[in-house]
């Protein structure tokens, strides 16, 4: 709350500084009214943070702060009018609010309208102040007490956000073993974190033919609930009028798991009715071994579902919860002792988290924000939230803490997060060098650092968060009195009838009755944000000029084409998404939308056509029409010359751009319109060309066709500034790369992180000069069938002065994860004994290719995917392999130097008649197979079988083979403690005894 209010109340008393300049103050004939004003901002400046601390339990302070609040955001709307008006008369926006404004006042009438609204608010804020008294807030001084706070960008490591520190390992780890020995064995039942970890455990994968994750909320409805159970078990839900009809859709549900073994997860169950009342008849369809995993808070909860078997998740010890803080705090090795010289004092704040693992790990964020000293310490072990009691059930004394000590400016940015549906991931913006852009990124890995919001790991561009379940409650409760975040219609429409609400977050199923109206945000005037996702209902009529101050509009899959019309009087409007929508246009005087940034139609795929006035929008720094019916991304001249490239040049201050379509481009001269060059704040480049047929350059072929002329030289003028992060490039049918990406002499791409190359089927080499790119994280060259060679092609040798060793040993400095595919003609692989090229490689996936030998001493390799290799007959050292997939290497003979090794998954010919020797050598905890039925048959024989001596030894073994369509119909499923095996390979030879 403090946040937001402090942001505001700083923002508009420096514009009021500026408005009491005489010249300003004369013309409006309110100078004291705006000295007054500015005055009154800046005592109640220094009586937020109380105010802050007090909303928790007060509710007289939260209403008092909510008024004040309100009356800010309207003083805000005053300057974005001033500043409007300024820009349609021609002033140019960059030269920020204040010259706008006093251009306004110039203007009689608009001067008149300002000193108006003014006026009104400088007495509303004489009541709020008034009302304020009574408090007796204390002032800032009292909460400042000498604080020292430093950055966390230069306190802490930022070279990978990847970093993950994670829960303890061993207590987490012992936890999920014990869960997983259960539910692989005889029994069911009974937080969160773990739970996801034993979903997705490699001992349950493939052990259940339906993995099911069911969340339930506390205001869950029937229809909602079993719809979504249908669907995450493959059902189908009923049609037509059966949609509402619970009989049918526990019918639905029944049909989709009937003979089926499942694991059902029911997450965070506040009571039993969802399971005693509504899943268990039909889940009780299921085939034999199904098992239902339950996570609550209640142990009542459990019995009453009348659990077979309770485990209990303990809380961190004192030294196991000491660990898990350090981790946090640590930066370097060299100063894990000025670290251990507060552990008395680290072992007493763990202490007041009570063994929580969450808790413990936001209270490392915080402490990394502080200074290593005594004193920084125990004002956060002594602060007096400690002693706050009761404290409500969506709050939680550390994230409070954390939250408390954000700068204003952050708090605004964490509670936003609250508003995005809670199975959405989160979108960390990373577009360009720009003041605002760089700002956001500085803001967002804070939040990360201090544990705030988590980054997905699977998206390689880093940019995909998530906010943990307990964390998104405490923000939405913070911000309770200006937000509603509802997860169906129902709730949506109750809430709606009582207050009026400055950002909503609205979801519903689309299922059944589960649908909002548009006619329940009619009175919802005050809206700065929307956010709609699901089933939407309009009327003729309804518009979006209701929302005179709306800022944010985000609407996902629902029909919305009849609000288009009304869109443009949006005009505080900085960010619209209307991703899979029913939209096929935007406004033709969207143009008039000034302030507009971001504009996203991802998946709107009757969209048509992109307005003329898209080129007047000079402040729009993202456009995304990626799969649009016609559009797909920017498509270079479709038809006539509505999508020139010339279209493209004036938008300079583009983050992310997407070129299709690209062989439609008749000329270099007319791509170059398209300014690529001149795009400085541009970090991701798309470039796709379609519609060509063939894989790669016709045999014997030595001249270049025109075609192929012609994209070479269009690629080339579509050269990136430096500063791409990054660039994918798909379907391109030149025989070499543009000249900027083969020659970093050209262009120091050092910025580039992302590398994709996806079907290049003519293109003969890959990008030389990479080895001086410091940064590239990931790399993907999937679909390039004429390439022969994998190394020179990276690296630009200097014989002459290190000779060919010398670059290799320093190449990829950066590189995660290297992905190399559909190359049929890759005869070479020179790094196989030069590997300390990239130190830091923990991901390679190798697919077919046609002639690699061997693979050794990838020492940092964590999982190694390799597919369809005819040639590869060895792999070795690699100490910290926990992941292997082997698919389709018949000549492979040798496993080695595995120690760590987890999981192996093999796929062998159904024409191959053993299992290879090579299992001989390795000790997975788990091992999944697909064989020919003769191997399954051997297996099935246990002690007596031949293959015995290649399996027996792994501790848990799923073979398979198939039948028809079906992958898994016949199975050998193996333990070695104890000793087991289950198979219904007697079937077969049951029917070959009938035949």
């Amino acid at each position: 709350m403090a946040g937001v209010l402090d942001a505001l109340a700083s923002y508009l008393t420096s514009m009021l500084t500026e408005m009491a300049k005489e010249e300003v103050a004369m013309l409006i004939g309110v100078s004291d009214g705006i000295k007054d004003l500015s005055i009154k901002l800046g005592d109640l400046k220094n009586f937020l943070a109380d105010a802050d601390r007090r909303n928790i339990t007060d509710d007289s302070v939260r209403g008092w702060a909510g008024e004040l609040k309100r009356a800010m955001y309207l003083a805000t709307d005053i300057v974005d009018l001033c500043q409007l008006k300024a820009m349609e008369k021609g002033q140019t926006k960059d030269r920020g609010c204040l010259n706008p404004l006093l251009f306004c006042m110039r203007n009689p009438l608009h001067a008149h309208d300002i000193g108006t609204r003014i006026k009104a608010l400088n007495k509303e804020l004489d009541s709020i102040c008034e009302q304020g008294n009574k408090f007796k807030f204390a002032k800032l001084e009292a909460y400042q007490d000498l604080k020292v706070t430093r950055s966390l960008a230069t306190d802490r490591k930022t070279d990978s956000l990847m970093e993950q520190s994670g829960v303890v390992g061993e207590k987490i780890e012992v936890d999920t073993r014990a869960l997983v020995e259960v539910l692989t064995s005889e029994g069911g039942g009974d937080k969160t974190g773990r739970h996801i970890k034993v979903f997705n455990d490699e001992a349950i994968q493939g052990k259940f033919t339906k993995k099911i994750w069911l969340s339930i909320t506390q205001d869950f409805t029937v229809v909602e609930l079993l719809s979504t159970a249908i669907i995450a078990a493959g059902g189908d839900l009923p049609k037509g009028s059966g949609a509402l009809n619970r009989a049918l859709l526990v019918d639905a549900l029944k049909n989709a798991i009937e003979n089926k073994k499942f694991l059902l997860v029911l997450d965070d169950m506040w009571g039993a009715d969802a399971w005693n009342k509504l899943l268990m008849t039909p889940f009780g369809y299921g085939g034999p071994g199904s098992r239902v995993l339950i996570t609550t808070r209640s142990e009542t909860v459990a019995r009453n579902m009348k659990a077979a078997h309770c485990h209990h998740i303990d809380k961190l010890g004192p030294e196991d919860a000491w660990s898990l803080l350090k981790n946090q705090i640590l930066t370097t090795e060299e100063n894990g002792h000025e670290v251990d010289v507060l552990k008395e004092i680290g072992l007493q704040i763990v202490e007041k988290c009570d063994g929580l693992p969450l808790a413990i790990k936001v209270m490392g964020g915080l402490l990394c924000s502080k200074e290593k000293s005594r004193f920084a310490w125990e004002d956060v072990l002594n602060d007096d939230i400690w002693s706050v009691s009761p404290m409500s059930d969506e709050l939680n004394y550390a994230i409070y803490l954390s939250y408390k000590d954000l700068p204003s400016y952050l708090k605004q940015c964490f509670l936003h997060f609250s508003l995005k549906p809670k199975k959405s991931v989160l979108s960390l913006s990373k577009r360009g060098s720009t003041s605002l852009e760089e700002e956001g990124k500085r803001n967002y890995k804070e939040l990360i650092l201090r544990n705030l919001i988590e980054i997905d790991p699977s998206f390689p561009s880093q940019l995909i968060c998530n906010m943990h379940d307990v964390i998104r409650s405490f923000a939405q409760f913070m911000a309770r009195d200006e937000t509603l975040v509802a997860h169906n219609g129902d709730t949506a429409r109750e809430n709606l009838k009582s207050s009026n609400f400055l950002r909503l977050s609205i979801e519903t199923k689309g299922v059944g009755t589960d649908e909002f109206e548009w006619i329940y945000l009619r009175e919802q005037k005050l809206l700065r944000s929307l956010i709609l996702t699901g089933n939407l209902k309009t009327q003729p009529g309804d518009s979006l000029s209701i929302f005179p101050s709306l800022r944010l509009l985000h609407i996902y899959s629902a029909n919305i084409a009849a609000l288009v019309e009304s869109m443009y009087q949006l005009k505080h409007l900085r960010y619209l998404s209307l991703n899979k929508t029913d939209i096929c246009r935007l406004p033709e005087n969207i143009h008039e939308m000034k302030f507009l940034q971001h504009i996203s139609l991802e998946g709107c795929e009757i969209f048509m056509k992109l307005p003329d006035s898209i080129i007047k929008m000079q402040g729009l720094r993202f456009l995304d029409i990626v799969d649009t019916r016609v559009l797909n991304g920017f498509p270079a001249y479709i038809d006539g010359d509505w999508c020139s490239m010339e279209e493209l040049g004036p938008l300079s201050q583009l983050n992310c751009l997407s070129l299709w379509c690209l062989q439609n481009v008749s000329s270099a001269l007319l791509a170059a319109k398209a300014r690529v060059n001149e795009k400085e704040n541009l970090t991701k480049l798309v470039l796709k060309c379609g519609g060509r047929v063939g894989d790669g350059l016709v045999q014997g072929s030595v001249s270049k066709s025109k075609e192929e002329q012609i994209i070479e030289a269009v690629f080339d003028v579509l050269c990136p500034q430096p500063c791409i992060e990054h660039i994918k490039i798909k379907g391109y049918f030149g025989r070499r790369l543009p000249g900027w990406m083969t020659s970093t002499a050209m262009v120091p791409l050092e910025g580039l992180k992302i590398l994709v190359l996806e079907q290049l089927p003519c293109c003969t080499q890959l990008p030389d000069g990479l080895c001086r790119l410091p940064y590239l994280e990931w790399i993907k060259v999937d679909g390039a069938p004429v390439i022969k060679c994998v190394g020179p092609e990276f690296v630009q040798q200097y014989n002459q002065l290190h000779g060919p060793s010398y670059q290799l040993a320093a190449t990829f400095p950066k590189l995660h994860n290297l992905y190399l595919s559909g190359m049929k003609q890759w005869e070479e692989w020179v790094w196989e004994t030069e590997v300390k090229s990239m130190p830091l490689l923990e991901k390679l996936q190798i697919w077919n290719v046609q002639v690699l030998h061997s693979l050794e001493n990838f020492v940092s390799v964590v999982e190694l995917d390799l597919g369809n290799i005819p040639e590869l007959a060895k792999i070795s050292n690699l100490p910290k392999l926990q992941k292997l997939i082997i698919k389709y290497c018949p000549k492979l003979e040798t496993l080695q130097e595995m120690a760590a090794l987890r999981r192996l998954e093999l796929r062998v010919s159904r024409w191959e008649s053993q299992l290879p020797d090579y299992l001989q050598t390795i000790k997975p905890s788990h091992l999944l197979l697909t064989c020919s039925l003769e191997v399954l048959t051997s297996m099935a024989e246990g002690e007596s079988s031949s293959e015995w001596d290649k399996f027996s030894h792994i501790k848990q073994v799923e073979a398979y083979a198939k039948d028809g369509q079906d992958e898994k119909k016949w199975h050998v499923l193996y333990t070695s403690e104890p000793c087991s095996i289950q198979t219904n390979i007697h079937q077969v030879i049951l029917w070959s005894l009938l035949m």
